[in-house]
């Protein structure tokens, strides 16, 4: 152990610059630090003195300090006592050595006892690189230190004079690099210019500042490109190639010069191939050193693409506002049409008529049921109609729709089925599929009022990049309706899909058939494309998304016959619905099949009945779209207070979101809906 330290303090770092923050030129050019660890002040004042002309000298009186130390600074050499209170010499040196920037420092052991060869191994296995015993001989002590600090200096400078080489051959070469960057950039710069003005669908001009009539000289540009015509044209093509209904307007604004400023002009222009793009004409007068007028320089700009794409924006959305006017007042037909079919059903079943009045009531009700087709056709294509999507294997379609299309089509048309495996299955809902293709295929027959062939025809597609068609990318089952007809005019090609557009006769067509299957299509994840040539037929596609794996599918059976209504039980009802006719209408339908029916005219007062005695009804029918509350929230509030009761939704137009989000054991009965209907409903929630 060393001897007791005398009361006397040392500063840290003696001789040498001031120990603090330095600069990096500064801390290269100071001299090399030794530092001494020995927890006997007067031991570290000794070595100090026989060091301080060597080096700098930086003192510790633990291990831990001298760690603190070596956190900061760079050293020539350690040197270490071996004893020492807490961590000793030997744990000392064996962390300096696991450091990354303090393992190559040399370490010399200093002692006074323990001289065996044990200790001087052990020394020297912990990186030691010498081993000196007290008291030191300042002469050989001063002469070991040196040539480690010798050693430091040295390296310091090799260093040094590394870096300054390497910044040297760093400045030369970024001074090379940035001078051949600039010349790359100068030249791609230019060749990008070129090629801008070479691809872009614009062609500058000048022309006569005093001659409005004269024709735009071409400096530059792709004109021939943009209209398929070579070289220069006289000022009277020229005109004569603008749009008659543009023609005035584009010499007027070229008379507007002579106010000066900037004059923009958009026009059609006729090119080579007889078609006409739109131009954005847009100039500008120059002025001579006298401040008249000298020439007019300018750019026509092909927008063609623009206008194109600025039609089909406002055709989006004038089709997004149909469809949510349709599908809004689709709620409102659908109350008017269960309220009428309703009525008919408990005239029906309460009054005795003649044959007369049946016949007049079946008249009625045809007509309710025709309105209630016309409502579903107006949710197909505002697609909100509740589709139930399945695996569909189309090459079963002939099988199941020739009868129903053999007794629509007559004898002059008939259906040429091209539908063969391989194809992928749709995932579709196959009833309304079977709706779409009947529409098609009327359309293909009264396109054809001499008769002819109807070829349906299926394939697989892939997209491979998105945006196609307007279809995300994927595989896709195409069925596509061929006619020989009359076809459609171009003009009006953007239109059809529209409800209530159509060309038929008054009387012979209510303009919703093809509205009908592009909302279908929509809805269903694919979309509706249409070619037509006039005078020589329409070819009209239906995309479907296949179905996600090889899903085996049952062949498709017959149509069940019709269920009747099912007797049940008495049951207590509450009734809930904003609408006053179909609430009285659906109240008597109720109690003509025996219940017991409590009536609500909203959530709120339903609510209100349920919480005086949640105990007093076996069953809940509910409207689903009321104002405040909807029927949805009434039957959550409802299971609240009873989690078990029974519930029907009934709705006209809903949301299919929000529907979906229902309990699983909510049943939902669309409007209009006779009274077998509603009361097999019935049977089936109190099942």
């Amino acid at each position: 152990m060393s001897a007791t330290p005398a009361p006397l303090k040392l500063d840290r770092v003696v001789k040498g610059p001031a120990a603090g923050a330095a600069g990096p030129r500064e801390a290269a050019e100071r001299r090399a630090r030794v530092l001494i660890v020995d927890d006997d002040e007067r031991n570290l004042l000794a070595l100090t003195t026989v060091l301080e002309e060597v080096a700098d000298v930086v003192t510790a009186t633990s291990g831990e300090e001298a760690l603190r130390h070596l956190l900061k600074d760079d050293f020539a050499v350690i040197l270490l006592d071996v004893y020492m209170p807490g961590i000793d010499g030997y744990e000392t040196a064996q962390i300096i050595r696991q450091r990354e920037q303090s393992k190559r420092i040399p370490i010399i052991f200093v002692s006074a006892v323990n001289k065996e060869d044990d200790h001087l191994l052990r020394g020297y296995a912990m990186g030691a690189v010498d081993y000196v015993f007290k008291p030191v001989e300042p002469l050989v002590l001063r002469s070991k230190v040196a040539v480690f600090v010798d050693l430091f200096e040295k390296t310091r400078e090799i260093q040094r004079k590394a870096e300054r080489e390497q910044r040297l051959l760093d400045e030369n070469l970024r001074v090379n690099t940035e001078k051949l960057l600039a010349e790359q950039a100068l030249r791609r710069a230019e060749e990008q210019q070129a090629a801008i003005i070479r691809s872009l669908p614009i062609a500058l001009y000048i022309r006569d500042a005093g001659d409005p009539a004269a024709a735009p000289q071409l400096v530059g540009g792709n004109f021939e490109s943009l209209t398929g015509i070579e070289g220069e044209l006289p000022p009277e093509e020229w005109i004569a190639r603008i749009h008659p209904d543009d023609r005035d307007y584009a010499a007027a604004s070229r008379k507007s010069h002579g106010s000066g400023g900037v004059v923009a002009t958009e026009y059609r222009w006729r090119c080579a191939d007889d078609s006409y793009r739109h131009f954005l004409d847009q100039s500008v007068i120059m002025l001579d050193a006298d401040g008249a007028p000298k020439e007019i320089v300018g750019t026509l700009l092909d927008v063609s693409e623009r206008k194109q794409l600025e039609g089909q924006l406002l055709q989006v959305q004038k089709m997004d506002a149909i469809g949510k006017l349709t599908g809004g007042i689709a709620h409102d037909f659908n109350n008017l049409l269960a309220a009428v079919l309703g009525g008919l059903g408990l005239i029906e079943r309460r009054c005795e008529l003649p044959d007369e009045g049946r016949r007049i009531l079946d008249m009625t009700r045809h007509a309710a049921d025709q309105g209630a087709e016309l409502v579903r056709r107006l949710l197909a294509f505002s697609r909100r109609q509740q589709l139930q999507p399945s695996v569909v294997r189309l090459p079963g379609l002939p099988a199941s729709m020739s009868d129903l299309l053999s007794h629509t089509l007559g004898g002059l048309v008939r259906v040429d089925w091209r539908i063969e495996e391989p194809l992928w299955p749709a995932y579709v809902d196959p009833s309304q599929l079977e709706l779409a293709l009947m529409n098609l295929v009327i359309n293909a027959r009264d396109a054809m009022p001499d008769g002819g062939a109807i070829v349906v025809s299926a394939d697989n597609r892939r997209i491979d990049l998105g945006g196609e068609i307007g279809l995300t990318r994927g595989d896709y089952v195409v069925i596509a309706v061929t006619d020989t007809g009359i076809g459609i005019p171009a003009s009006i090609l953007d239109r059809v899909t529209e409800p209530f557009f159509t060309t038929k006769d008054v009387g012979k067509g209510t303009g919703l058939g093809l509205s009908m299957v592009y909302g279908f299509a929509q809805q269903s994840g694919g979309t509706l494309r249409i070619d037509s040539v006039v005078g020589q037929g329409t070819r009209i596609e239906i995309w479907l998304p296949r179905a996600a794996g090889d899903v085996a599918v049952a062949p498709p059976r017959a149509a069940a016959p019709r269920e009747a209504p099912r007797h049940t039980r008495r049951l207590r009802i509450l009734l809930v619905d904003d609408n006053r006719d179909v609430r009285a209408v659906t109240g008597e339908i109720l109690a003509d099949g025996g219940h017991e029916v409590t009536s609500a005219a909203g959530g709120a007062e339903a609510l209100a009945i349920l919480e005086r005695d949640p105990d007093a009804f076996d069953l809940v029918v509910t409207d689903y779209a009321m104002p405040l509350v909807s029927g949805l929230e009434v039957i959550r509030l409802v299971r609240n207070l009873r989690p078990t009761l029974p519930a029907l939704l009934v709705t006209g137009y809903a949301d299919l979101e929000s529907l979906s989000s229902r309990p699983q054991d909510i049943l939902v009965l669309p409007k209009p809906f006779d009274p077998d209907a509603l009361m097999r409903a019935i049977a089936d929630c109190a099942a």
